[in-house]
């Protein structure tokens, strides 16, 4: 009698370059594949609206390209560790895999699960699939991690290169007895009432040969601006990756093989390294989304809360032409520009005098490429208060940001038009030396005393 191999899929909605699948099928028996929507796990984190959207859809296209391979995508929901026990027990599963991933919740849940199904006398194994380098790999010379990108970055470089990609698999033995799975419907992944998510089907799709797709597109027509453009919100220059990754339809690997010997792919593939950065850092600091990385900023003196602020901000009013834009374009499409991204997490954080901790929830219900990883890292980056942060005094002006890189008015026009005649809603110049006053005090904190 076959024992199968449960795969178990995570952030990795990909056939091609999936060492978890690889293994499975490698071990000659049939193929379970399976997805667990986990809402309810200690310390997981349930996703946004903008994030739900596009696993409904990544799913979606998953499913119908395992059918056409031979399996099934056998969809559960519940506590994760549960629930892959309870199918490893109704098919008489001989082996679990899956790739690794490193939030503090999740690390446990899998450790707990592996040690649990062992006991079982499964073979359980999990591999590398989501990161070029393992974070306990990337070490300064005294053992420790880094807390500055630039050597990071040249310590990754010094490694051995990272593995080839491996192939899609054209088939796939899938089990044969049936095993029962939820509709994908039945979750409720997709706005209903309203129903929101026109922006977003008008300007994506989700699903691996989609990333593909952009990836190619990128690497022939946008790569050799990369450098000079990437910064222009309206030069539609930057890679639109940011999703695929996050949901796993390309692997890091992937887009490493395929870039790196692409003339200027320097920079772009630093960007790669920017989030491989992210993720070493939750590695070793889970509550990142939760506590100010540097602690001294424990003691900064937050104001109380202007809703109306907050809302502005939200809703693209704020009488800042840059800023409104970027607002706006993140409502619409589920993304915006990543210079925009700082100018507006910099006007929340330093303008309008607002815990960053308010913006990181706003874009995690928000963006389609929000992860446990890189949303907190680049929030915390702008605050001041994370790894390799700007400098608390580095406030992004959004008037001179946008003279800079938006001088024509393309960007701000394309999302704002002429619609916003108000003025702005505090002022640049007072807000910026408020924020300085408040920074004094975090400077007065000794560390260990926050």
């Amino acid at each position: 009698m076959s024992s199968p191999t449960i795969v178990w899929f995570r952030d990795d909605l990909r056939l091609a370059d999936n060492p978890a699948l690889r293994a499975a099928i490698d071990r000659g028996e049939p193929v379970i594949a399976l997805f667990v929507l986990d809402e309810e796990s200690p310390g997981i984190r349930p996703h946004g609206g903008a994030a739900r959207w596009w696993l409904h859809h990544s799913l979606a296209s998953l499913s119908e390209r395992m059918r056409e391979r031979g399996a099934t995508l056998v969809l559960r929901r519940g506590p994760a560790g549960r629930v892959v026990h309870e199918i490893a027990q109704e098919s008489g599963a001989g082996a679990v895999v899956w790739n690794r991933r490193y939030g503090g919740p999740e690390r446990k849940i899998d450790a707990e699960l592996k040690t649990a199904l062992r006991a079982d006398g499964l073979d359980v194994t999990s591999f590398a699939g989501s990161l070029l380098h393992e974070p306990w790999t990337v070490t300064t010379g005294s053992g420790t991690h880094y807390s500055v990108f630039t050597p990071f970055w040249r310590a990754c470089l010094a490694l051995p290169a990272p593995r080839s990609p491996l192939p899609e698999p054209r088939t796939i033995d899938g089990f044969g007895a049936a095993t029962a799975s939820d509709d994908l419907d039945d979750w409720g992944l997709l706005p209903t009432r309203p129903d929101w998510a026109a922006g977003l089907r008008e300007t994506w799709e989700p699903g691996e040969p989609a990333a593909r797709r952009r990836l190619r597109a990128f690497l022939d027509e946008d790569l050799p601006a990369y450098d000079r453009a990437r910064d222009e919100p309206a030069a539609g220059a930057t890679s639109l990756l940011s999703p695929r990754l996050r949901w796993g339809e390309l692997s890091p690997f992937t887009v490493w093989a395929e870039s790196v010997d692409t003339e200027g792919a320097g920079g772009f593939l630093s960007e790669i390294g920017w989030r491989e950065f992210a993720w070493h850092t939750l590695f070793h600091f889970p509550d990142l989304a939760t506590k100010n990385l540097r602690r001294e900023f424990d003691a900064f003196p937050w104001p109380r809360l202007k809703p109306s602020h907050l809302e502005a901000w939200q809703r693209g009013d704020t009488g800042v032409r840059l800023v409104d834009a970027g607002m706006r374009e993140l409502w619409r499409t589920g993304f915006m520009h990543n210079r925009v991204r700082m100018v507006t997490a910099s006007f929340l954080i330093k303008n309008l005098m607002i815990d960053w901790r308010r913006g990181e929830e706003w874009f995690w219900d928000t963006l389609v490429d929000a992860d446990g990883a890189s949303n907190p890292f680049n929030w915390q980056w702008v605050a001041g208060s994370g790894a390799d942060a700007a400098p608390y005094f580095r406030i992004f002006n959004p008037e001179l940001q946008a003279k800079k890189f938006d001088p024509q008015g393309l960007y701000v026009t394309q999302w704002t038009g002429d619609t916003l005649a108000q003025e702005p809603i505090v002022d640049l110049g007072e807000t910026r030396k408020a924020a300085l006053a408040a920074y004094d005090v975090v400077k007065r904190t000794p560390r260990g005393q926050e």
